[in-house]
């Protein structure tokens, strides 16, 4: 399985350096492994725009955070050491809370309803992305949330002292109702923090767990459609202003193409990759009752919170998408 991925990933980097010697070179750093759906999403990207700008722009994807730590993307972009990164946006909740609407638990847990709230979110979190000083280009959903463990559990109170690692405020404020222990971990330290025992748990999507192998350390995968995280795709300011007409076009409609196919890569890497957790020898499966209604509980405090913080505009947006079902 993971031959596919890397043939595609081959392919798209490939035809991305297929470009003109006096080309204008951009350096995309990303935070996953090159073989993450999301990565292999970005290399076409990049070749895309080579072709439309008949390769005045190179874009060069750098994975697992090899040329910025997950966490330093977005400032490098704001601050013109990248020219264009990807980062997943709710890991930024703490700078404006419509940067968390991916991560309300169980708002939007299937990638219809998903597609509906970024509908009516995205624009507002365009909006505070050009106030500092980025340019929104496109986002893809991850894969539905789920749970994992190293031993069976069977309610919230089972999670009592666990070591979880957190990656955005959703995932602390998670662990702290449930009474585990919050470790902040980016996904490249992902692995070694599960071998050395400074995680215990996570929630995350197949995607992760079956890119990380984390079966060699962990038992359990609990499905439970918490919410479906974004990345998005943003460019510098000057950079972009920098750019003729043509190129800024040539970005947009790239960036239109990658968003619709990794949706769809999205969409069918869920059970691609439950399906190699399963292989990995991880027990796969729906979350009982009893857990999901402990969940569904702390999911309904989260959201009054993120409401209260959010004030008018997240409110604004809620309503929105729950008046489009």
């Amino acid at each position: 399985m993971r031959t596919i991925n890397t043939l595609m990933t081959a392919t798209a980097l490939t035809a991305a350096g297929a470009v003109a010697a006096t080309a204008d070179t951009w350096d995309l750093p990303l935070a996953y492994p090159a073989t993450n759906f999301h990565s292999v999403n970005a290399a076409e990207f990049g070749a895309c725009v080579a072709a439309a700008t008949d390769g005045a722009i190179e874009i060069v994807t750098h994975p697992n955070g090899s040329l910025f730590a997950g966490n330093d993307i977005k400032r490098a972009v704001q601050t013109g050491q990248a020219p264009i990164g990807e980062r997943l946006i709710s890991a930024h909740q703490n700078e404006n809370p419509m940067f968390g609407i991916d991560s309300i638990p169980f708002l939007a847990t299937s990638f219809d309803d998903h597609e509906r709230l970024w509908e009516a979110a995205g624009p507002a979190v365009a909006e505070i992305l050009d106030a500092q000083n980025l340019v929104y280009i496109y986002s893809v959903p991850w894969p539905p949330q789920g749970l994992y463990f190293k031993r069976e559990i069977n309610s919230v109170s089972d999670m009592e002292g666990i070591r979880f690692r957190s990656y955005n405020t959703a995932t602390a404020r998670l662990a702290e109702l449930t009474g585990m222990r919050p470790v902040q971990i980016e996904a490249a330290e992902l692995s070694q923090a599960l071998a050395t025992g400074v995680a215990e748990s996570f929630i995350s999507s197949g995607a992760t767990g079956y890119d990380s192998q984390v079966w060699e350390s962990l038992t359990h995968f609990y499905e439970v459609d918490a919410w479906l995280p974004r990345n998005i795709i943003f460019a510098n300011k000057q950079a972009w202003e920098a750019l003729d007409e043509a190129q800024q076009t040539a970005l947009r409609d790239c960036g239109a193409e990658a968003k619709a196919a990794g949706l769809q890569r999205s969409r069918d890497y869920t059970d691609f990759t439950l399906d190699g957790l399963r292989e990995g020898g991880m027990i796969v499966q729906r979350a009982g009752d009893e857990l999901m209604e402990g969940l569904r509980e702390i999911g309904a405090t989260m959201t009054e919170e993120w409401l209260e913080n959010a004030g008018d505009t997240g409110r604004a947006v809620i309503e929105a998408y729950r008046g489009s079902n």
